[in-house]
């Protein structure tokens, strides 16, 4: 294996989320359909999609071992208090990565998200 091409999140309520990665975290929406949303990110770059679930998830906790990691441009420290003026919840501190400085937010399915300035 060489290159993660694409990555979908089966999500409870796709409008939900829909918003709220288009509206509160600025992702810019590619595709969609009835089934499935597919987000870019600076231009394509950043590529992933949220979809209805591909099986029943009632009862079940998703998102819970997973996060997607984009290295952004914007300083995280700007980043993260505009996405606090979005009223998103950060989940924790600004913090020093052996990659970079990044900050973590969930999703509404609990999905961890973090964005870092690269090293």
């Amino acid at each position: 294996m060489r290159l993660l091409t694409f990555a979908s999140l089966q999500v409870k309520n796709l409008e939900a989320s829909k918003d709220f990665y288009e509206k509160k975290l600025g992702f810019e929406i590619g595709e969609t359909n009835p089934q499935a949303c597919v987000f870019k990110y600076n231009q394509g770059e950043a590529s992933f999609a949220i979809r209805t679930p591909l099986e029943p998830l009632e009862g079940k906790e998703l998102g819970t071992g997973v996060a997607l990691w984009f290295a952004v441009d914007k300083h995280v420290d700007a980043l993260k208090e505009e996405f606090t003026v979005n009223g998103i919840t950060t989940a924790g501190p600004i913090i020093e990565t052996p990659f970079g400085r990044a900050f973590h937010v969930k999703d509404l399915d609990g999905y961890k998200l973090t964005f870092l300035n690269a090293k």
